[in-house]
């Protein structure tokens, strides 16, 4: 168990302790209640929660984000984000209101106020961090915010207490002709029209679409409005939040434990990490896969194991760190061990038998967990090299190939690849260009599987067969492989979906 290290004193009475008390006050612990679906995230949570809580809400929260993030990223409107997203938070993070008359309404804000305050310690430490944690959590707020119950909505509103004025009869009579000019109505809904009135710095959206009135240093913000309203409040909180949380970092004496946690998620930011699992090697409708079959194969693989693929057919030897990302990847796919063995030696033709026996079996065996020590002692062996792992280790140096190829080829050598392997829309291949310019590599490499497959994606959607959930973005090169199979083999067997995983290292180095 687990405890945040928040000083929980109420404000009012601390202000009454004499100030040798207050410091060693003891801090109050205790499970929150939540009236409202929306959350402005202003007090930290209180209560206990278990180390697996602590870091599994905050990655299914993280999976949120990047959603978000990469719905930006591929210029989706605001329609489409809303479709999108609902699979995804249902999944990941729900959140109904109280109409719905849930049993887990309680369990589900507990989760959301938690991993907002978990991730918040995770990116406070940059200010690039910080600006993308902002930015995104308001456009999650915002989405929730239009999907509220409109009577739940207003209550949570008024909870706020935000310091709006209102602009009173005699005021509005006396700009009522700018009033009308600014609100773009006409008649008497006009002069029904309630107003606020707050600084016009609170709402810079608004002011730069010039959808409110400006005068004497005030913004007149129409009724219809109140959603920027909110949702600006939400933001400046939030930022100011995260700068204060950026200055006690280095004061918090956290748990040990949490530390490589925290690290970890926000190394996830740049790409998310995904769980794999053996079981997700069993693909309904592919049976047993043999040796003769992986060059068949090859042409659903993603880039960076296409790429190792067709090295290793052109050279007859991919160096260690090479061998070990495709053989993983070989593994994730459901390729036994002694197939794998089989495709190895055959691949790598130059070779003796004893050479081959003696420097390159035994690390094959190792990465399947046949041979090896603690880590590989039940058979478990290693797991498959997620997205996030090829994209923050070191780059590939001299005669290397693993690694990510969005990350490693240089764009003029990138654009050739794709196009060798059939990318031949100019529209693709220069967006391709750009997040790759951008350092949105996974982004990238999701907007060619999306190309790739736009067929096949718009068939599943168009008959419902497969689910919101199913056609996320991927983050593994293991769940490429999978849902590229599916798509190419509709109504051969049931479809779905695989994640992908990190993995460990141990064995010897032979290039």
């Amino acid at each position: 168990m687990i405890r945040h290290d928040y000083s929980r004193v109420d404000p009012k009475r601390r202000a009454n302790l004499d100030y040798k008390k207050r410091q060693f006050a003891k801090a109050e612990f205790q499970q929150q209640n939540y009236n409202h679906r929306l959350n402005f995230y202003v007090l930290p949570p209180t209560a206990e929660i278990t180390l697996d809580e602590f870091e599994t809400w905050a990655i299914d929260r993280l999976k949120v984000l990047s959603e978000l993030e990469a719905c930006t990223f591929r210029n989706r409107s605001p329609e489409e984000t809303t479709e999108y997203m609902r699979g995804i938070l249902d999944k990941y993070l729900p959140l109904r209101s109280d109409s719905s008359r849930s049993q887990k309404l309680q369990e589900e804000r507990r989760k959301d106020h938690y991993s907002h305050f978990i991730l918040r310690l995770a990116f406070s430490s940059t200010e690039d961090l910080r600006r993308r944690f902002s930015r995104l959590e308001t456009m999650l707020f915002t989405l929730r915010f239009k999907d509220d119950d409109l009577r739940e909505r207003a209550d949570f509103v008024k909870s706020l207490e935000l310091e709006w004025e209102e602009v009173r009869e005699e005021e509005k009579r006396e700009l009522k002709e700018d009033l009308l000019a600014a609100s773009g109505m006409v008649g008497k809904k006009s002069e029904e029209q309630e107003w606020f009135k707050v600084d016009w710095e609170r709402v810079p959206e608004l002011v730069g679409q010039r959808r409110i009135l400006l005068k004497r240093g005030k913004a007149y913000v129409p009724q219809r409005e109140q959603m920027s309203l909110v949702v600006a409040e939400f933001t400046k909180k939030l930022d100011d939040a995260l700068e204060l949380t950026a200055r006690a970092l280095s004061e918090l004496d956290e748990d040990h434990r949490l530390s490589p946690i925290l690290t970890h998620l926000s190394q996830s930011f740049t790409t998310p990490d995904a769980p794999y699992s053996t079981s997700d090697a069993n693909i309904n409708g592919l049976s047993t896969i043999t040796h003769q079959q992986i060059d068949t194969l090859s042409q659903s693989f993603p880039l960076c194991m296409r790429n190792l693929h067709d090295t290793l057919r052109t050279t007859s030897h991919l160096k260690h760190y090479g061998r070990l990302q495709y053989t993983l990847f070989l593994k994730g796919i459901g390729l036994p061990l002694d197939e794998c063995i089989i495709f190895w030696r055959r691949s790598f033709k130059l070779l003796t038998d004893e050479k081959f026996n003696k420097e390159y079996k035994y690390n094959i065996r190792h990465a399947y967990g046949d041979v090896g020590g603690d880590a590989n002692r039940r058979g478990r062996g290693y797991t498959p090299y997620s997205c996030q792992k090829l994209l923050t280790e070191p780059l590939p140096g001299p005669g290397q190939t693993h690694g990510c190829p969005y990350r490693t080829f240089a764009p003029d050598n990138l654009v050739s690849v794709l196009q060798r392997v059939g990318v031949n829309d100019r529209e693709v291949l220069k967006t391709v260009r750009e997040d790759v310019g951008k350092q949105r590599y996974h982004v990238a490499c999701n907007r060619v599987f999306e190309w790739s497959h736009k067929r096949e994606i718009r068939k599943v959607k168009e008959d419902g067969s497969w689910g919101t959930s199913d056609l996320d973005t991927i983050v593994h090169p293991n769940t490429w492989f999978k849902r590229s199979w599916l798509l190419k083999h509709l109504g051969e067997g049931n479809v779905g979906v695989v994640d992908g995983g990190a993995v460990g290292q141990g064995e010897k180095v032979v290039e």
